[in-house]
């Protein structure tokens, strides 16, 4: 049986303000700030140190790509004779170099999928764990326009080419006081495999009103267009043309307008707030292994404030690894990556939701399952 985390933890408890105190500011005591830090999620208050060195590698997901840059900042704070490496390929780049074994942890935009954990299983019992939390905002470069409402079945008109003029009747029946040009409406996708695109495409599946007739996939499923590869390559893609659209990971957009999308009879912009109610209204996959956690987020919600083209990012690891000094730098890291403090790092750096309070407890309880041989 699938339980709402609505009904499970209640609405997302989000932070403020919230700074990172890094070795960088002064602190007498390193490992003091590293491990510092509030209990604001209900998860752990305490970022894990040690005695920990080696070489940690991963690969994976471009929306991390910040997140991850101030995760790795602060775990390596706190173990100075630690080296994490994170190259971010994509989602589907990521968990291909998992399960081949070219990595030791991998992020994506979409948990792992059977088949998946099935081929990982030549090499460990793979589990997926939340830990960054993201609207996907939809992008334009527009010239005189910064601000849009669109519906999902708009949207899916578009990036399908069934609208094709920004001057569109669809378009401004939703923004009546914009002055819309006709200007040629450029779609712009991903290059390479992308969780980002995964998430997507299932929001224009599910939420089109049947506009979008393809299932959700890592690889954009039309032939032609414009493309970027990561995150970066697409928003260069837009930021380069006129008149053009595409997706990314909030965090990313900068200066790009970016789309209020319909959910019931209003529109909600893409906001770190709007996802942590998106996914308080979306269910758990009730039939995933122990601590292996995968959300099914509910694109066609109508809760108040909720904003469901989100990505749900998680890392990928092994819940045994075959050296205990591997497994102690995944537990670390991960630890770190799912704490209160990394939580609020991930926030302050790309506007992420941390991760709600049960959420983040069973986070934590999936890493320390992590073990070695």
């Amino acid at each position: 049986m699938k339980l709402s985390l609505h009904g499970r933890v209640g609405a997302v408890a989000l932070a403020g303000a919230l700074a990172l105190t890094l070795t960088a500011c002064g602190s007498d005591d390193p490992i003091a700030d590293a491990t510092g830090g509030s209990d604001s999620t209900g998860g752990s208050d305490m970022a894990p140190v040690g005695d920990l060195s080696g070489e940690l590698n991963g690969a994976g997901a471009s929306s991390q790509e910040k997140a991850m840059d101030a995760w790795r900042a602060g775990f390596q704070s706190a173990n100075a004779d630690v080296t994490v490496n994170y190259d971010p390929v994509g989602s589907s780049g990521g968990r291909q170099q998992f399960i081949d074994g070219g990595v030791d942890w991998a992020g994506s935009d979409s948990a792992l999928k059977p088949e998946e954990i099935e081929s990982a299983a030549a090499r460990c019992e793979a589990i997926d764990i939340p830990v960054y939390i993201s609207p996907i905002a939809v992008v334009f470069n527009l010239e005189g326009v910064t601000e849009l409402n669109l519906s999902a079945e708009t949207i899916a008109n578009i990036f399908s080419g069934k609208i094709t003029s920004w001057d569109d009747e669809a378009i401004k029946a939703d923004n009546p006081d914009a002055s819309l040009p006709a200007t040629k409406i450029t779609p712009v996708h991903r290059a390479d495999g992308s969780g980002t695109t995964k998430n997507f495409t299932d929001y224009l599946n599910k939420a089109g009103n049947g506009a979008w007739a393809d299932e959700a996939a890592d690889d954009w499923p039309l032939q032609g267009g414009e493309s970027g590869t990561g995150t970066s390559g697409l928003i260069q893609a837009v930021q380069a043309g006129q008149g053009t659209i595409g997706y990314a990971d909030e965090s990313a957009a900068g200066s790009l307008g970016k789309v209020s999308i319909k959910v019931g009879e209003g529109f909600v912009a893409p906001t770190a707030e709007a996802a942590g109610a998106a996914l308080a209204a979306s269910p758990r996959d009730e039939e995933r292994a122990e601590h292996d956690i995968a959300i099914s987020v509910d694109r066609t919600t109508t809760a108040d404030g909720a904003y469901p083209l989100i990505l749900v990012s998680y890392a990928v690891a092994c819940l045994d690894y075959d050296s205990t000094e591997t497994a102690d730098l995944v537990k670390g890291l991960l630890g770190y990556m799912v704490s209160d403090e990394g939580q609020a790092a991930s926030q302050q750096a790309a506007g992420s939701a941390p991760l709600p309070a049960e959420l983040a407890a069973e986070a934590q309880a999936a890493v320390d399952a992590i073990a070695g041989a």
